[in-house]
Parts: structure tokens; sequence; C-alpha cells
């Protein structure tokens, strides 16, 4: 049996109508590098295709004056990318745009009974391994098994609740943090400084739920409009500087369970209110299976060689613009300096052109 979506009630995301909210938007890359060497390198990272009742991919195109110029796939995946190279002086642009349809999301676990007879499948056993910077042993298990300990919790689903709980009373929102963090949770756990973004907040629960035995992975992307019902949780237009990444856990028999206790956080911090408070307590309850699609994923990816050639190393994560010019990186999390523009822009009526 496959995960279950079912409508979206008006309470969830602060929507009147019952049924869930589908929009189509295009997504656009704008990039002007520096004229600087005789070569220079691009990777983008592109909306998911592979296409769920909850994201679904109408595809994409580019535009500009690069020497080579491709879609791919991320090394390892099949989550998509693009690649551009300029081997010669002179300006470097190019612009890429994808269409994309969302549906609010939420997956019902209100009726869900943990079967013993329901198995996991391969392709998803791979999500309850470590990585570099989300290890499963030491301090990292020892507080996983802590929390469904304490917490009581026996089964998948409670296990899941529990570490979803914990990282939600635990851990804070660090607006000084560059970007979206980097996701070491090995390193926070030592230290004990669980603050963070939703790189890191939301990695706390990806690696915590791992090790408590259950799969679960970090989707990273991107927003794209404004929310419903949470200003802060939302943007649209110029969202340059809008990357958000979210987790979801499996359950067998059920299937991928959406949840962000980052954006709960987020909430908490943007309008100065305690976790207790009814309105966060109110998204922390929605949040724990059920996503408002005001955003695209774009890749799972952890730990990720987008070229071996390449001096961009490895990345903990690919969400972000990649470019190296004359042998130099560029800030990917300064978009003004970079320099790139990302655009999205809701599309209205039933013709979707590019």
């Amino acid at each position: 049996m496959s995960a279950v979506l079912f409508p979206v009630p008006s309470s969830v995301f602060g929507q009147q109508a019952v049924r869930p909210r589908s929009r189509s938007y295009r997504l656009t890359y704008k990039v002007d590098l520096p004229n600087e060497g005789k070569k220079a390198r691009l990777w983008l990272p592109l909306p998911d295709t592979n296409d769920t009742a909850h994201q679904f991919s109408q595809g994409s195109v580019w535009s500009g004056n690069a020497d080579i110029a491709r879609f791919d796939n991320i090394p390892g995946t099949t989550s998509p990318m693009f690649y551009a190279e300029w081997r010669g002086t002179g300006p470097r642009s190019v612009a890429v745009s994808s269409i994309i349809k969302t549906t609010d999301r939420v997956v019902d676990l209100r009726h869900y009974t943990e079967s013993g007879a329901a198995s996991i499948p391969a392709e998803v056993k791979r999500y309850l391994q470590p990585t570099k910077h989300i290890p499963l042993d030491g301090i990292v298990r020892k507080t996983a098994l802590s929390i469904v300990k304490e917490a009581n919790a026996q089964t998948p689903l409670k296990k899941a609740q529990a570490v979803y709980d914990w990282v939600v009373e635990n851990s804070y929102r660090d607006p000084a943090t560059r970007g979206c963090g980097r996701g070491d949770i090995k390193s926070m756990l030592e230290s004990g400084n669980l603050g963070g973004k939703c790189a890191d907040l939301n990695a706390l629960f990806v690696g915590l739920t791992r090790a408590a035995g259950v799969p679960a992975r970090d989707n990273y992307g991107i927003r794209i409009d404004e929310s419903a019902a949470h200003k802060t949780l939302g943007q649209s237009g110029d969202v340059s500087s809008a990357q958000h990444c979210r987790p979801e856990f499996y359950l067998a028999g059920l299937g991928w369970v959406p949840v962000d206790p980052a954006d709960v956080r987020q909430l908490a911090l943007d309008e100065d209110l305690p976790i207790s408070n009814p309105r966060v307590a109110a998204l922390r309850e929605k949040l724990f299976g059920a996503w408002e699609m005001n955003w695209v994923a774009f890749n799972h990816g952890r730990d990720i060689n987008l070229a071996k050639d390449s001096i961009l190393g490895e990345l903990p994560f690919f969400m972000y613009p990649q470019a190296e010019v004359a042998g130099h990186l560029q800030d990917s999390l300064e978009p003004a300096e970079f320099i790139y523009k990302i655009v999205s822009s809701e599309l209205v009526g039933t013709g979707v052109k590019f």
C-alpha cells in the first residue's frame, strides 16, 4: 500500500477550499559569471523529475552563450542538474527555466496500523545508512536510543514522532548561520550547540531517526511561493536566497511521510514566540505528516562530488548553484557576488509554455 494523500482541510494551511491546492510555476536561474581567465564552469540543481502526487516536472530549457551545456544527473543519482562550461573570454551568461506543478501534501496517519508483515523496499534501505556528516554510531546512536527509550517508543511511527518532538524541543534556529547550515550533526551533538538552520535541524531529525532504525532522508530544494498561513515560511519572485530542505521518514506499508521540525523553529524565532504558543503548537502538529507545497524539491543527495576534476571538492549537499571561474570558486551563498538570480513565477491558465 502506498502513502495515502487526502484532501487538505482549510485549517491545515489557512486555505478556504477543502481540496488540495495545485499550482504550476516557472523557476528560472539567471547567471552571469565574471569574465576572468579562459575557463568557467557552472552546476545548477534542478527540480526533481521523479514525479510524485505532490510534485510533477514538465521539463527544463536553457539559453545562453555557453560553449558546452547539458542537462545531466547528479553523479550516482537520478536527480537532475544543469552543467555549462565556457572555454574562452567574453560574456558568460545562461538562463535555465523549469516548469513544475505542486500539490499540497498530507499523509493520513490517523488509521495507520504498523504490520510486521510489511517490508522495506531495497531502494529505501539505503536511507538507513550513515553519511560523512550523518554518522549513526557514537553520540548519534546514544542520543537516538535515549530519545526512543524515554518516550517508550516501540514502533517506527512512535520512534519518528519521538525524534521529531525532541528536535523541536531541544534545537533552535540560529540566524547567524550562513546559508542553510551544513548538517554536521555529530559536531552539534558533541558540542551541545543544537542551533542552526534547516540543513542542521532537519539533519538532526534524519540522523537520529536513522539511528533509531527508521529510514529517513532530506529533500533539498527551494521555496517558490508565499505561504497561505505563515508569511515567514514562504517567498516568491526573487527566491535567490530561499533555499530550504525538508525531511521525510519511511513507514513500511505506507510510504514516505513528510515532516519539517526546522520550520516550526523558524516560525518561533521569526515571530518571537515560545514553542508552547498556540500558533507554533498548531504548526508543530501539522508538520508531522504534511508539507505546504509552496516549495519544490531538487534531490536527496549527501556528500556529493559534482565532477572529479573540479576544485569544488565534496559538497555536503547540492542545493545552491556552484561555479568555478579561472580556477577559483564562486561563493554560492552570495548571489550578488556569484552572480546569479533565481526567480519564481506562478503560471495561471491551462496553457503552460516556456
